[in-house]
């Protein structure tokens, strides 16, 4: 779905400084790798590097490869990666949700999953959006005559994709851009007016005070200068509780155990059999799945 000169300059740097610091993570999978320019740069850190993609691109000595389509269940055991990365992939496919809610399942507890994006909530595309109906990184009409998985489908303004990673069981952690582009600033003087027009109907339109105390912080969020001016909206999620279904609500607990609230039972077993279990899984063995991915709620 990707080659390597497609993520936005500057993109795998700022996904790498968020894999990389400390929390100790160790074998991690990105998805769609492409060719693994990302990979390769895990690899040099000295971790345990997977690659998935419809087409097998990788040139990745030592990393191990499966074919994957995004839109469907991945081919990877329950808790299997400490982290997931997804540059650039998330615009490109038709059930994001199904996808998150697979990247949950296969991360272990904890797990941090970094996607990047074309940054939609940036002051320059939402201009561009005002005078012609479209984005950025999205300028003209796709050829509906010719659909491909290049095709940005889904472009996500933050609010969107914070929505996508809470429901689905992950708390967003962290905010990043690639860069700032110069021309970005023109629009700086925009700012006192977004904010505020932006705190006027986020108080007129939300009564409740939880959820008005939720919109503040979305809010500060979208005020960021990484947001308001950058050119790819990268987000860092931790997994936390289990995915929310349609009719529930309860907060994203990290003390909750996903396992009880699906109504499975933990893995009981020593760690030192369930890893060697799942390295041997890892490696290409049979798939062992203790349950199939939530039905979407889009």
């Amino acid at each position: 779905m990707r080659r390597e000169h497609e993520a936005a300059r500057g993109t795998h740097e700022a996904v790498a400084d968020l894999i990389l610091g400390p929390g100790g993570c160790r074998r991690v999978l990105d998805i769609p790798c492409g060719s693994g320019a990302f990979l390769r740069r895990l690899d040099r850190a000295g971790l345990e590097v997977h690659g998935a993609d419809l087409v097998k691109g990788l040139e990745v000595p030592g990393a191990r490869f499966r074919q994957a389509d995004m839109s469907s269940p991945l081919p990877y055991p329950d808790g299997s990666f400490d982290a997931i990365t997804c540059i650039e992939g998330l615009e490109h496919i038709e059930r994001p949700f199904d996808f998150v809610r697979e990247c949950h399942r296969i991360l272990r507890p904890g797990g941090t999953l970094v996607v990047s994006t074309p940054n939609a909530s940036s002051l320059r595309s939402r201009w561009r959006w005002l005078l012609t109906g479209f984005h950025n990184k999205c300028k003209i009409p796709l050829d509906e005559t010719d659909p491909s998985p290049l095709h940005h489908v889904n472009m996500m303004s933050l609010p969107e994709l914070r929505y996508l990673l809470h429901t689905c069981g992950f708390r967003l952690a962290a905010l990043r851009t690639n860069r700032i582009k110069p021309i970005s600033w023109v629009y700086a003087p925009w700012v006192p007016l977004a904010w505020l027009v932006t705190a006027h109907v986020f108080r007129r339109e939300e009564k409740d005070p939880v959820r008005r105390r939720r919109n503040r912080e979305i809010a500060r969020d979208l005020f960021r200068p990484a947001v308001l001016f950058g050119e790819t909206l990268i987000a860092a999620a931790r997994r936390a509780g289990a995915p929310l279904r349609k009719g529930t609500a309860f907060a994203l607990d990290p003390g909750r155990d996903p396992g009880r609230e699906s109504g499975r039972e933990p893995d009981s077993r020593p760690a030192s059999e369930s890893e060697s279990e799942l390295e041997s899984q890892l490696e290409g063995g049979p798939r062992r799945s203790t349950g199939a991915a939530a039905p979407a709620v889009d």
